[in-house]
C-alpha cells in the first residue's frame, strides 16, 4: 500500500516556557502543505509459525538518511509491531521529497504515515486518537501530522485544537543548501532571548477561524527566526526576495532553515517564484499549497 506523508509549515510558533524534563512548552499554529514524501508498505507474512516480532526493512531514497532505529519511521513500526506482537516482515519504502532538517516536519511526516499505514495494513484498528497518543512517544509533531490540516497546538504539540481550513493562498517553499540542528536551536534560544518578540497566535486562530485569508499573512509569527537567522542570514534574504516579489508574508517554518511565502494572486507567485530560481539562493524551491485533506 501507499500513503503520502505531508509536510508542515509554522504559521505561527511562539515558546511559552519549558519543563522540568528540558522540553519546551509551545504554543504553534501548523498547516499541512501538498507537499509530500511516498511511503510505501509490503509485508512478507510470516509462514513458519514463530512468534518472534518480525523484521522492519527500510529503504530510503535519499541516502544521507539512515535506515535503522535511528530513522524515525523505522521507530514508528517497530513501536505497533512490539505492542501488537507482530510476526510478519515488513518492507518499508520512503521516496523523498521533504527536504531533510528544513523545519518542514519531514522525519515527523514519515512516522506518523508510518503508523496510519501499519494500522490499516495490519488491522489493529487504532483511532487516530489512539495513534496520535502513541506518536507522542516519538516526536512532537506526530500527532499534529496524524490528522493534518491546520491546528493550534500546545504543551510539547501534543495538545490539538483544529481549526478551520483557509483557502485562497498559495504557498512557495524555499529550501537553502544548509540543514539545522533543533536542538541547537532551541539551545540557543534558551541562552540569548534576543529582542524578546512573541507572535500573536491568537489572532492567527482567529483569522484562520474567520475564514480572513487576507488577515492571516499579517500575524505570522516564529520566535525562533531571530536565533536560526542570525547563524544564516540567507534565510531573511529568501524572506526579502519572497516579500519584494508580492508575498502577502513570508516567515521562517519551525526551527528552519526553510522559508515559506504566502500569495494571493498567480501573478506575484510566478514573479516570486522566478525571482527565487534567478537568484540561486536556495537550493530547492516549491510551488504548493495548503492540503486540509
Amino acid at each position: 500500500m501507499q500513503i503520502n506523508a505531508y509536510a508542515k509549515i509554522n504559521l505561527g510558533l511562539d515558546i511559552t516556557g519549558r519543563r522540568p524534563d528540558g522540553y519546551h512548552e509551545l504554543n504553534t499554529v501548523m498547516q499541512t502543505l501538498d507537499l509530500h514524501d511516498v511511503i510505501t508498505l509490503g509485508a512478507i507474512p510470516e509462514v513458519n509459525g514463530s512468534t518472534e516480532e518480525g523484521t522492519i526493512i527500510l529503504t530510503c531514497s535519499d541516502p544521507s538518511l539512515p535506515v535503522d532505529e535511528r530513522n524515525l519511521a523505522n521507530r514508528a513500526a517497530r513501536l505497533l509491531f512490539s505492542e501488537f506482537s507482530i510476526t510478519d516482515n515488513l518492507e518499508i519504502d520512503i521516496q523523498k521529497n521533504i527536504p531533510v532538517a528544513a523545519g518542514l516536519g519531514g522525519g515527523s511526516a514519515d512516522a506518523a504515515a508510518v503508523l496510519k499505514g501499519v494500522n490499516e495494513y495490519f488491522g489493529l484498528e487504532l483511532t487516530d486518537e489512539d495513534l496520535m497518543e502513541r506518536g507522542a512517544e516519538l516526536g512532537a509533531d506526530i500527532p499534529f501530522l496524524i490528522k493534518g490540516g491546520t491546528a493550534s497546538a500546545q504543551g510539547i504539540g501534543e495538545i490539538i485544537e483544529p481549526l478551520g481550513a483557509p483557502c485562497g493562498l498559495s504557498v512557495i517553499v524555499a529550501a537553502p543548501d544548509i540543514r539545522v540542528s533543533t536542538k541547537d536551536v532551541y539551545e540557543e534560544y534558551d541562552r540569548i532571548k534576543l529582542s524578546g518578540f512573541h507572535p500573536d497566535i491568537e489572532h492567527l486562530k482567529a483569522a484562520i477561524e474567520m475564514e480572513d485569508s487576507g488577515c492571516i499573512p499579517e500575524f505570522l509569527g516564529n520566535v525562533l527566526e531571530e536565533v536560526t537567522i542570525q547563524d544564516h542570514p540567507v534565510i531573511q534574504d529568501i524572506k526579502d526576495i519572497m516579500m519584494k516579489n508580492g508575498a502577502a508574508g513570508a516567515l521562517m517554518s519551525g526551527s528552519g532553515p526553510s522559508v515559506f511565502g504566502l500569495f494571493v494572486d498567480d501573478a506575484s507567485i510566478e514573479k516570486a517564484y522566478n525571482s527565487l530560481e534567478e537568484s540561486g539562493i536556495a537550493d530547492r524551491i516549491f510551488l504548493t499549497g495548503f492540503y486540509n485533506g
